[in-house]
């Protein structure tokens, strides 16, 4: 017998059986995958959704009778009379570990805003408040919050639990105020808009339990994970702006969840991006929790940035599309 022969016959039926088995073995992996598919895909999707309707929920005169540039309110306005308040007077500050939030300079820009809202109860969330407030309210989330890698993720995931529990304005250390918030408190949620999409959650104005918010409590386990293995995009895409702005630009009605930007001519007016200010306020721009991977990501992006975006959107995509291939089959089976 021709022994050449023999192999050829051989390799030809263990060919099918190991493409049968490799793919067997991608549609195992895709299934087990499919949540955190599912959850990349939407963050990767942001950017194309946020704008959906957004003449809904973006503040305006013509949609809500509102002022954005703030001109025709006064700057000690605590209320917003005529309309009813919404969102209770409640200030909350959060300064949790030992870095530059709890420096004595920020005390003293914190103190601005105690002073221009001299009714309002002020809270400052300590390493101990904060601990005691997770532990009684929010125990499910406990072991969660005691693990996160990053302490602004601690913090970012604070601003939502207590802005859900309490109500109120949740603002960072490093806003030093100009103005009261009283001409925000008609609306039951408020964010300033973010560059280049999305809302910033160093500033959110809300109503006690409120829904959206809680959907932002509800999906921090969800999206509580080590994102491309880097500080950076872990923070952003696990409880950071990304993170928030995603939740909103997947809600099925977004009109009462306010984005509150500049008029035609200057969208960015309220943009917290850096030591700016705005009509609230002088922002100081400590953002100390970038690491070296956020210049690396920013300097990615303004060389490649649309080639990788289209690369990760691909992937994600193609990826998303097999998950719901396995999906439609194993419907099919059962």
């Amino acid at each position: 017998m021709d022994m050449g022969l023999t192999t050829s016959k051989r390799a030809r039926r263990t060919r099918p059986t190991l493409i049968a088995a490799c793919v067997a073995l991608l549609v195992v992996g895709l299934w087990l995958a499919q949540n955190v598919l599912y959850d990349a895909w939407t963050l990767t999707a942001l950017p194309f959704r946020w704008m959906r309707h957004a003449e809904r929920f973006y503040l305006s005169a013509e949609h809500d009778d509102f002022d954005v540039t703030f001109a025709s309110y006064s700057t000690q306005q605590a209320s917003a009379t005529p309309f009813g308040d919404e969102v209770p007077a409640i200030l909350h500050h959060i300064s949790l570990g030992s870095g530059t939030a709890t420096h004595s300079k920020w005390t003293v820009v914190r103190q601005t805003c105690l002073d221009l809202h001299p009714d309002w109860e002020a809270l400052l969330w300590t390493d101990e408040a904060a601990d005691a407030f997770v532990a009684e309210h929010f125990s499910q989330l406990w072991e969660m919050w005691t693990t996160y890698r990053y302490p602004i993720q601690k913090i970012d995931a604070l601003r939502y639990m207590v802005l859900y529990h309490y109500g109120g304005a949740v603002l960072d250390m490093d806003l030093q105020c100009k103005r009261a918030f009283g001409p925000l408190r008609r609306f039951r949620f408020v964010a300033p808009a973010a560059h280049p999409t999305g809302f910033s959650i160093g500033f959110m104005i809300a109503s006690k339990g409120n829904p959206f918010v809680g959907k932002l409590v509800e999906n921090l386990p969800r999206y509580n994970r080590q994102w491309l293995g880097l500080p950076y995009p872990t923070i952003m895409f696990s409880t950071g702006c990304h993170y928030a702005s995603t939740i909103h630009a997947f809600q099925h009605d977004r009109t009462e969840l306010k984005v509150l930007a500049g008029p035609r001519g200057n969208p960015g007016l309220h943009s917290l991006n850096g030591r700016v200010s705005t009509p609230l306020f002088h922002h100081l721009g400590s953002s100390s929790w970038h690491s070296y991977d956020a210049a690396m990501i920013v300097s990615l992006g303004r060389q490649h940035g649309a080639k990788l975006a289209l690369l990760w959107i691909g992937a994600v995509g193609i990826l998303f599309l097999a998950m719901k291939m396995v999906k439609r089959l194993r419907m099919v089976k059962g």
